[in-house]
């Protein structure tokens, strides 16, 4: 295999005992949410070179030869003792398969679900095998002990955790990780980076909160200097600002007033990926989402759920034409215990006739359940596309359920306070965005000029808006300035399902930074993210205006008038 041109390994020392292989790709790997920034990543894999030599966490395939190289050009192979996994999936079995065959005396440290996960991967015994059930210490010789800490979630039931005592280093795998590629090994500016951190949470841990609440718990009485995560420079300067935060985020979705179950099993890693999208546009309407992978759950945990939640959505791959037994298991609890006022949503992924979502459909159907959302099928791994789609969903899920339990989302729409924020005005614009083949825009009136030098522009935009992902530092748009008398802002006031091309029968052109220009507007500002901040239930973005264009010398702006600042 020929290394791709993008990707090299940085290999760099932590300490006088460790190592940094730092895999790095300045492109977008793979089609998951969580790489949905597109800044790239880096895999980050450890050398502890002791009295016995452990490797923490070698890469996926994709990096599988250039990592080899890095590493045999440093240590004998033959020499490590110990291969510890944080955690395990097909892609990074490659090249644990890969080790094994060059060096056959090392033994695997993993949890105990990672053990059940490695025989069903490898269908072989593993006689060189330490399966942690619990927290335990390993000795690499002359009092250089590492602690192992299982860390399980949902997505990453065999997640373990290790703490090198003598460095006193946290190897904390996906906990605290962020997907951006540099030459940065230290967080230096760390706040520059809680963006990215921020992100990868939102999109990989908040539908799983109470699992990484309790992950903290167990990790808060560490003595740390240092964390050194799966992806991303590690955490040093700004260690315990992350730590707070982490906290801060968590409880932000565990005390939710509403919950939604995403329960789902995975074949291939597909219907995972499109459950996390499911999940992500949950989370960013403010309900929390309990995130159950029922190949690792107990019945009795998923009864408990299924009785406490206000939604549920299911998701399956089919296997053989069936269901897999879990997702039988799951169904039949839903079905025995469930509120039928409970609305429902069904999604998987198929390699070849998709069965499963149509069974389970009949199934609720049959039941009397109501249901959110049309069933989804994608055949093998989703697109960004259908990512983007099953995240809008989500969205569309959550904020149903809003409406029907009637949950208060503003003041009284007669109270003073809420009429003389009304009487705040807006000129009338349209947001447009553009990532690889997906396009998407956004009606805006909260918008305002922010800077002279360099020109700048703020807007707010709701947390829950499909354009909110396009918005992040170093992201382009256009702001479409409209024009008073037309009727263009008519077409994106009215309600879009998700996924559907916000852009069609609209007249555009292309701005010179790729996002499109609505040629009836009244002028058009090509502007790039450079700040956005947390604000309520919005997220305001500062952006500086790199060129613009008027469109139509002699118009008048278009203004928003409102009576009540409840809402738009």
């Amino acid at each position: 295999m020929i290394p791709a041109p993008d990707r090299d390994v940085q290999v760099l020392p932590l300490n006088p005992h460790t190592l940094a292989l730092r895999c790095r790709s300045s492109k977008r790997l793979r089609f998951e949410v969580e790489y949905g920034l597109e800044r790239g990543t880096t895999a980050n894999s450890y050398l502890l070179q002791a009295e016995q030599i452990a490797l923490i966490d070698p890469p996926g395939e994709a990096f599988q030869e250039i990592f080899w190289s890095a590493l045999s050009s440093r240590v004998d192979c033959s020499q490590i003792k110990y291969l510890i996994l944080g955690h395990i999936n097909p892609n990074r079995l490659h090249t644990v398969k890969a080790l094994l065959a060059r060096s056959p005396q090392i033994t695997l440290v993993c949890s105990n679900p990672g053990a059940k996960i490695l025989q069903s991967l490898l269908e072989t015994l593993l006689p060189n095998l330490l399966v942690i059930k619990s927290e335990e210490y390993l000795s690499l010789g002359n009092d250089h002990q590492l602690r192992l800490i299982p860390t399980p979630t949902p997505r990453y039931a065999d997640g373990l955790c290790t703490f090198d005592l003598k460095a006193q280093v946290l190897f904390s795998d996906k906990l605290f990780s962020a997907h951006i590629c540099g030459d940065q090994l230290f967080d230096e500016g760390w706040q520059s980076l809680l963006q990215h951190r921020r992100y990868f949470f939102d999109t990989v841990l908040a539908t799983q909160a109470r699992q990484v609440e309790s992950a903290l718990e167990r990790l808060q009485n560490l003595d740390l200097s240092l964390i050194a995560p799966a992806h991303g420079p590690m955490v040093r300067y700004g260690l315990s600002q992350l730590l707070q935060l982490y906290k801060e985020w968590c409880a932000a979705q565990t005390t939710q007033q509403l919950a939604i179950a995403v329960i789902y099993a995975s074949a291939y890693g597909n219907t995972t990926t499109m459950a996390q999208a499911i999940g992500r546009g949950i989370t960013k309407v403010g309900i929390r989402v309990e995130s159950i992978n029922c190949e690792h759950a107990e019945a009795e945990q998923i009864k408990q759920v299924v009785e406490q939640v206000n939604g549920i959505v299911i998701g399956s791959p089919t296997l053989g034409g069936h269901l897999p037994t879990q997702i039988q298991t799951t169904l039949g609890i839903i079905l025995a215990t469930a509120n039928r006022s409970c609305p429902v949503g069904v999604f998987g992924s198929y390699g070849w006739s998709g069965e499963a979502v149509d069974l389970i459909t009949a199934k609720l159907k049959d039941a009397g359940f109501s249901f959110g959302f049309e069933p989804i099928k994608h055949k093998l791994t989703p697109t960004a596309a259908t990512l983007q789609m099953c995240e809008e969903i989500g969205t569309d899920f959550a904020q149903k359920l809003k409406q029907i339990k009637k949950v208060k989302m503003t003041l009284n729409p007669a109270s003073d306070v809420e009429q003389a924020v009304g009487r705040v005005i807006g000129s009338l614009c349209v947001i447009t965005a553009k990532r690889e083949a997906i396009a998407t825009a956004m009606l805006a009136s909260w918008v305002s000029q922010a800077t002279f030098n360099p020109p700048g522009i703020m807007v707010a935009v709701a947390k829950e808006r499909a354009i909110e992902s396009f918005l992040y530092p170093e992201d382009a748009f256009v702001l479409n300035i409209l024009a008073e008398g037309k009727t263009t802002h008519k077409h994106f006031m009215k309600k879009f399902a998700p996924g559907a091309d916000r852009l069609v029968d609209i007249a555009t052109e292309d701005a010179s930074n790729g996002n499109p220009i609505l040629t009836e507007a009244l002028a058009a500002l090509e502007c790039r993210v450079q700040q956005r901040m947390e604000c309520g239930d919005h997220w305001l973005v500062y952006a500086a205006v790199e060129n613009g264009k008027l469109l139509q010398a002699n118009g008048l702006t278009a203004v928003h008038h409102r009576k009540t600042g409840g809402h738009y």
